[in-house]
């Protein structure tokens, strides 16, 4: 690289043989990271005493301590620090605020014959079985639902190796001799993944009028709106996910439901992102109310309550109205794992080693509960584990109430067995007036 890029640090990095890529202030030549380098620097850079691999101004230490993402943050208190009082009042509490609930969830597990054959592979082990058989029943949900069919555009939340969206695209293929018709409704599918992921399947596909794109990135950072591949053709949209871990469910039906209309012409500029690699293209959209299609619909198996947080959770109104707050949202969260936590074997669900636990994919493994969470001696193991399903309903009702909200009538439904997988419960949730496009 002969020179930087615009807009780009000045500064040489001789290990990488190319200009630093980060983004500088208006005027300033060097990023932050390499602001000594330019003449007349107001300030030495140090490392930073809680994180060696980046630097800080020496006179915006005490600022940075503050706010450096290394720095140690407070954790919640365990449940089994709480008092006997204080774990009676907050059981109080619960069953006063799932009263008037509908806490009992219908069977309904489901199948779709395009994985029929697969499931009857004898090559496939218990592990691949298990995943087969809930993919197999979210796709049958999604058609009795009447939103598994082409025109539409699939949104997979946390999608790992893309395992579901594969079965999606399977299960709406079109037959060879049906590939070259004019009338062929076109079929998109956007896989939402923040880690990047080995052994994806759907790089596979290349149908004609089917279109696969995949995004690195977290939920939270996903602004439906911009993305190039929705405002294209602005198919109806139809949010899917199998599973999605705590807040990673609260992200996803936010990212869903609160996308951002088109823009008033008053409206500031957009912030530049520093993830960026070169500056944006402008908008190929003309249509000044760009974005992408209606919701059509949503099917999202749930898991790992106790990894839910207040500041992502979509159902805070909902907790509010009825007294509560984070303290008692953080309480019930790491009280959900009781649901679960005296029935699964010894290690099950404990990642192998080496491994990182997942967060937003879920596909295979989940960050078991804490071990402190049980509270031996605290009600028996039935009445426990009875707390822990109150406190999933409890915490799953606020986000049927902000669908509500958003105009979707939305249920919640054990898809799968609990000897098959005891996160087994799946929310679907359907327009109450459909959208007319």
């Amino acid at each position: 690289m002969a020179a930087p890029l615009p807009g780009r640090c000045g500064f040489f990095v001789e290990k990488k043989k190319r200009f630093c890529k980060m983004i500088v202030a208006r005027g300033k030549v060097f990023c932050g990271e390499h602001a000594t380098q330019e003449e007349g620097g107001s300030s030495r850079r140090i490392a930073c005493p809680l994180d060696p691999k980046h630097t800080v101004s020496e006179d915006q230490l005490d600022k940075h301590l503050k706010k450096c993402n290394s720095r140690e943050k407070p954790k919640p208190v365990s449940l089994c620090e709480r008092s006997r009082s204080e774990l009676q009042s907050l059981l109080d509490k619960l069953k006063t605020a799932v009263s008037g609930l509908r806490c009992e969830v219908e069977d309904s597990v489901l199948s779709h014959p395009v994985l029929q054959e697969e499931l009857n592979n004898p090559k496939n082990g218990d592990s691949a079985h298990k995943h087969l058989r809930q993919q197999s029943s979210i796709l049958g949900h999604l058609e009795a639902l009447g939103l598994l069919g082409r025109g539409r555009c699939f949104v997979e939340f946390g999608a790992g190796r893309g395992k579901l969206s594969h079965w999606i695209h399977e299960a709406l293929k079109t037959p060879k001799t049906q590939e070259t018709s004019e009338n062929q409704e076109d079929l998109q599918i956007l896989l939402v993944e923040r880690c990047s992921t080995r052994f994806k399947v759907d790089g596979k596909h290349q149908d004609a009028g089917v279109e696969f794109e995949r995004l690195q990135v977290d939920i939270q950072h996903l602004d439906l709106s911009k993305v190039p591949l929705l405002r294209q053709k602005k198919l109806p949209l139809v949010g899917v996910g199998k599973h999605l871990c705590g807040a990673a469910t609260d992200l996803a039906l936010r990212c869903l439901m609160e996308t951002p209309g088109p823009r008033e012409q008053t409206e500031p500029p957009p912030k530049r992102l520093r993830t960026s690699e070169r500056e944006p293209d402008p908008d190929p959209d003309p249509d000044p109310a760009g974005g992408p299609g209606p919701v059509l619909g949503v099917a999202v198996a749930l898991c790992c309550h106790h990894r839910c947080e207040w500041r992502h959770y979509v159902g805070r109104s909902f907790f509010l109205q009825r007294g509560l707050g984070a303290k008692e949202f953080s309480a019930f969260c790491r009280m959900s794992s009781w649901a679960t936590c005296g029935l699964r074997p010894a290690n099950q669900d404990a990642p192998p080693q080496g491994q990182e636990p997942t967060n937003q994919r879920g596909e295979e493994e989940h960050e078991p509960a804490e071990e402190a969470d049980a509270v031996i001696g605290f009600l028996t193991a039935a009445e426990r584990e009875h707390v822990g399903r109150l406190c999933k309903r409890l915490i799953d009702g606020g986000r049927l109430d902000f669908l509500e909200t958003h105009g979707f009538t939305s249920t919640l439904t054990r898809y799968a067995s609990s000897q098959l997988t005891l996160e087994n419960i799946l929310l679907t949730a359907v327009p109450q007036v459909p959208p007319t496009s």
